[in-house]
């Protein structure tokens, strides 16, 4: 391949490897990232030819005038500086790709490229980055050598150097060469790629994590999952069932070889207490969370919190909503949130319904484990404070809606089994509808009971709920998840956008808030494909996305610790080195120590060897067969010195043969005929046979005798 070709295929890859850690870091905004990927593509398939000239020259110095004035507008308008220095970065690499001369233009493609790279870093930093990631290491040596090379030969060029006839060097012909780089030489500086990541590997493990927080500039998420938001509006949120993303996953404690590929789960995010005709709300009074050393409790204090419910590993979701199971007592963070030096510090907060949240200054998820009383052991007492909030119902209900749920309670008196055939009525008489019409109208809840008949989750809480309180039993309307579907290579269910769920909480006495879910049971159930190909992908992609997440993205103080500690168990379980060494582990060291002195041996006989090959004016090995076509063509060289030609050694034989032709020598076109011939065979890859051979020395004596002829 030819070295200009090959150096312009790296420095692109290099660009769009660090464009692609940045675009994919999910750190700018989807129109932002949209038109950089457009734009990266558009640069780089603009024909070589057309990149050096002047009105593009011209564009470039103008572009970069409008790209600076577009971002410190935006930055003068309140936007953030870290996003804003980032798109104009990307806006410079895509400026200069495209209107890149020479060495010197690609070597700050390189140096834009290595920025983005770390600004994905700072951005983002998830598993597509580590690809992008590792594909900078493999491919940087090779560009940054072959950009170094080009330097120097464009700069000899600049300098006016000349070959050994005294002849300008050729600087464009050099770079169309297929001679100055091999393949070999590409594999062997790509392969410095080996060490350097070891290194990187070594660096990022060991390093201490001192946690001062210092660069804590990490802006998680330009655009945070769809979540649970401080209102539920009517026909709005049920649209979540069709979103794969995942919101959260569950590590369930002594999960069996063949756990169910689906569980009901019931994490409960969010309670909303207060219904105006379309729309719930909750109260956002927040006050900081019982933490006594490092749990948070859920319920009062002096339950024995001591059984693991689960552990719930947290992506962003808005707002910082913690969504708890049933029966959760205590929280234990564990994921190691660190205190900024400017700045507040993160925390959690409670609810009046019971909720939690929390607020930490990088705005990404959380990890932690939830704790549950031991199985048998009573509820805590539960007093209902207010409870007219609970049974307020929205201003102008009609009697419709009264006659309907005192219909269904018939003559139950108890609050449960009001509460149980209001549920089995829903999930009988109605049908469950992701794009119901209710959600259009002016009151979606009695357009849903009477007209329509059909709605997703919401409506039926909603329904619920408010005819509960029209029979005087509090209730109040509840946001979560209902489940997951397993992960069979990270052993965790995975809960997604889709598992969203509202079901309806039921103020009993005795018992306190009770779940009753009046949605279709099928109609509930998570969403995600169990089966088949697809299925199978993307459980891998998402385990190692975990594991990616938790094990580098992750990576602090209390893993590095761990990880150390783990380090010393082992060597003090098994027999120290000394032992060791006394043992049979001598001679593994010894067959090591061989080895390495053959490996050096036969290196240097191999570079030796190849010393003494024989080469050509120019330097590279030449095979026997080359030597033998040189050689014809020495003998022609020789044959037309008979006529007074010599070909200089700064001028191609082609170039050569074409001079005779132009001059009309007797014998420019026979030169001509077998100049072309030996180009064919030499680096055209033409097959030669001993008759070709033959033939060429026989037209070469020929013009040798012609030569002596005339000189007679």
């Amino acid at each position: 391949m030819r070295f200009g070709r090959i150096h312009r295929l790296m420095t692109d890859a290099l660009a769009a490897l660090g464009m692609l850690a940045l675009l994919s870091s999910g750190g700018l905004e989807r129109s932002v990232t949209i038109v950089l990927g457009v734009g990266l593509v558009a640069a780089m398939v603009i024909p070589e030819r057309y990149q050096g000239h002047p009105v593009r020259r011209r564009a470039s110095v103008a572009g970069s005038l409008l790209l600076l004035g577009m971002q410190a507008f935006r930055l003068f308008m309140g936007h953030d500086i870290l996003q804003v220095a980032v798109e104009f970065a990307a806006g410079l690499q895509i400026l200069r790709i495209a209107t890149r001369r020479g060495a010197a233009h690609d070597q700050q493609i390189v140096l834009l490229a290595l920025l983005h790279l770390i600004a994905g870093t700072v951005l983002g930093g998830g598993m597509a980055y580590g690809f992008c990631f590792l594909g900078f290491l493999i491919v940087a040596p090779g560009a940054l050598v072959l950009s170094h090379l080009r330097r120097e030969v464009e700069g000899n060029y600049r300098q006016g150097a000349r070959d050994r006839s005294g002849l300008p060097v050729d600087v464009p012909r050099i770079l169309r060469s297929r001679r100055v780089v091999s393949r070999r030489f590409l594999m062997v500086t790509c392969s410095l790629s080996i060490p350097i990541f070891l290194f990187t590997a070594l660096l990022f493990v060991f390093f201490p994590r001192v946690g001062l927080s210092l660069l804590l500039i990490n802006q998680g998420r330009s655009e945070r999952m769809i979540g649970f938001s401080d209102q539920v509006d009517l026909g709005k949120v049920g649209k979540l069932r069709t979103d794969s993303t995942i919101a959260l996953r569950v590590f369930l404690p002594n999960t069996p070889e063949e756990p169910p590929p689906r569980i009901p789960l019931y994490l409960k995010g969010a309670a909303f207490d207060s219904y105006d005709g379309t729309t719930w709300r909750r109260d956002k009074t927040q006050t900081q969370a019982e933490r006594v050393a490092d749990r948070i409790w859920v319920r009062p204090r002096g339950v024995s919190a001591d059984t693991e419910l689960m552990l719930i590993d947290l992506e962003p979701i808005k707002p910082t909503v913690l969504f708890l199971p049933p029966g959760a007592d205590a929280i234990e963070v564990l994921t190691s949130v660190e205190k900024p030096l400017v700045g507040p510090n993160w925390t959690i907060t409670r609810g009046r319904e019971g909720d939690f949240e929390y607020q930490r200054p990088d705005e990404r998820g959380l990890r932690y484990r939830v704790f549950g009383t031991a199985p048998g052991t009573p509820p805590a007492p539960v007093k209902l404070d207010d409870p007219a909030r609970y049974l307020a119902l929205p201003p102008g209900i009609s009697d419709r809606v009264r006659q309907l749920a005192a219909s269904w309670a018939g003559d139950a008196s108890d609050p449960r089994l009001i509460a149980g055939r209001l549920e089995q009525h829903l999930r009988n008489d109605y049908s469950y509808d992701l794009e119901s019409p209710s959600g259009a109208s002016s009151n979606p809840l009695e357009h849903f009971l009477f007209e329509s008949r059909r709605g997703h989750c919401e409506f039926y809480s909603t329904g619920m709920a408010v005819m509960l309180r029209t029979l005087g039993v509090p209730s109040r309307n509840v946001t979560g998840f209902i489940g997951g579907t397993f992960n069979r290579f990270g052993r965790f269910y995975a809960v997604r956008q889709g598992d969203a769920h509202s079901w309806v909480e039921a103020f009993l006495p005795g018992s306190g808030w009770t779940r009753f879910d009046p949605t279709p049971v099928a109609a509930a159930a998570p969403v995600a494909e169990i089966h088949g190909l697809t299925a199978f992908l993307r459980d891998f992609i998402e385990a190692a996305g975990e594991r990616w997440d938790r094990h580098v993205v992750g990576y602090d103080l209390g893993q590095q610790m761990e990880l150390f500690s783990e380090v010393r168990r082992t060597l003090r379980k098994n027999a120290s080195v000394t032992g060791w060494m006394r043992g049979g582990g001598r001679w593994v060291v010894v067959l090591l120590v061989i080895g390495a002195a053959g490996g050096v041996a036969v290196y240097l006989w191999r570079r030796r060897t190849r010393r003494l090959r024989p080469t050509n004016e120019r330097g590279p090995t030449l095979t026997a067969r080359d030597m033998r076509i040189v050689k014809l063509y020495q003998q022609l060289e020789e044959a037309e010195r008979g006529y007074g030609l010599m070909r200089s050694p700064g001028t191609p034989p082609l170039s050569h043969a074409r001079a005779l032709v132009e001059l009309g020598h007797p014998i420019a076109e026979e030169v001509m005929s077998l100049t072309e011939w030996y180009l064919a065979v030499r680096f055209g890859g033409v097959p030669i046979d001993d008759d070709g051979y033959a033939s060429f020395q026989r037209r070469v004596s020929a013009l040798k005798r012609s030569s002596g002829d005339r000189a007679a």
